[in-house]
């Protein structure tokens, strides 16, 4: 199958400036998300689509392309990640590219490995899936999870308030890593989630949001653990 890598890269971001340039142990964050696609031999394409002439100018430092910028109409914060996949997909198609399969990565995925890579797309070539997303269990199950209503704490699901932990059935939740999907099963539903997504489970150590310069430094904590250095992801 043909592959496509398209590492969505706008230039805004409110909470933390520059988020998606912005040094991770050593390097702009958006170099580990290159690497990983470059170094796992899968793609004919590793792309980046962003707005902004900095982030283009990074890209290409760590061996992106970055053939065109992003419209106005998908550099809005209006405009979904769907939107965004779109526009790159149709502006290959008007240079005559077509590709079977497309990943996308997000910029801020210093976890992501060459390797989580291969995995992926082997999990989507041999489960007959429309798509993959990494995931990760809930560390608490939600099943006994509280509320406060009129003050007071309550289960928000009384019926599993005794229930035994490993009794519980697992909860994920996506990882907001990386998407592989099938290019036709994503045109025809405008989402890299269809109606045949399979998961790639994750461990929770190797998963991190960051919104924030807290879960920034924690991030930075787990990575060094997970690579032992501090240097790129392998």
């Amino acid at each position: 199958m043909s592959c496509i890598a398209i590492i969505t890269a706008r230039g805004g971001s409110k909470r933390i400036p520059r988020k998606n340039i912005r040094p991770f142990c050593g390097k702009p964050i958006l170099a580990y998300s290159i690497e990983a696609a470059l170094q796992s031999g899968l793609f004919e394409e590793v792309m980046v689509s962003t707005d902004d002439e900095e982030i283009a100018a990074i890209a290409r430092q760590y061996g992106a392309a970055v053939p065109f910028l992003r419209s106005e109409a998908t550099s809005n914060d209006f405009a979904t990640t769907a939107d965004v996949l779109s526009e790159v997909l149709d502006r290959y198609e008007a240079l005559g590219r077509r590709f079977d399969t497309l990943a996308c990565l997000y910029p801020t995925a210093p976890f992501v490995t060459a390797e989580k890579l291969r995995n992926a797309l082997n999990t989507l070539e041999t489960s007959g899936g429309e798509s993959v997303m990494p995931v990760v269990s809930f560390s608490f199950p939600p099943q006994r999870g509280l509320v406060l209503r009129e003050g007071s704490l309550c289960y928000q699901y009384p019926q599993y308030a005794n229930t035994r932990s490993q009794d519980l059935e697992p909860v994920y939740h996506d990882c907001g890593q990386f998407y592989f999907c099938r290019t036709d099963s994503f045109r025809r539903c405008h989402s890299l989630v269809t109606p045949h997504t399979v998961p790639l489970v994750l461990p929770e150590q190797e998963v991190q949001d960051i919104d924030n310069l807290s879960d920034w430094a924690l991030a930075e904590m787990k990575y060094r653990l997970m690579t032992g250095r501090e240097g790129a992801a392998q």
